[in-house]
């Protein structure tokens, strides 16, 4: 399969269903972790699809932004039927131009799957940390992924056996 066997687009409502669909079965390998419908709904302006030539989704993928120059990339699924056809390097590259145009400068991930963001050029962010007054902002946040970013104390059932990496946009 090559990349014109499909095509990256952005999310309408109406794939919610099949975005969760998609993301399910990494829910249950404890891979991903789950999320209602309504937090899909919620963040849909932020994902991009894959789908193929008879429009099936085959591929999903977000970028949320956590900061001025720092955005996270959330939730990556690729059909299980379509892995190893490009459908995951596509979506990398949508999101990292999505980012580059929202004047981002930082990619942030917790991921167990280090091999495919390191061939990416991302790469274990260890005990980097931020400038006190930004953590002292990002803190403030609700939100579970800039938790995991901060790698504060009530995430951490999340992250266990992840790898938080990040990848500097040039």
């Amino acid at each position: 399969m090559t990349q014109q066997e499909f095509i990256v687009r952005r999310a309408q409502t109406r794939d919610v269903p099949l975005i969760q669909a998609l993301v399910e079965p990494l829910v249950q390998q404890r891979i991903l972790l789950g999320k209602d419908r309504v937090v899909f709904y919620e963040a849909v302006q932020e994902f991009r699809v894959v789908e193929d030539l008879d429009g099936n989704l085959v591929g999903c993928g977000a970028l949320h932004v956590m900061w001025e120059d720092l955005g996270e990339v959330r939730t990556l699924a690729v059909s299980e039927d379509w892995l190893g056809h490009g459908v995951g390097h596509a979506l990398m590259g949508r999101l990292e131009a999505d980012a580059r145009e929202l004047g981002l400068s930082r990619l942030f991930c917790l991921t167990f799957e280090v091999g495919f963001f390191t061939r990416h050029g991302f790469v274990d962010m260890g005990t980097e940390t931020v400038d006190p007054a930004v953590y002292a902002e990002l803190v403030r946040s609700p939100d579970e992924g800039v938790a995991e970013f901060l790698d504060l104390a009530r995430v951490k059932p999340n992250t266990l056996g992840n790898t938080r990496m990040l990848k500097r946009l040039v």
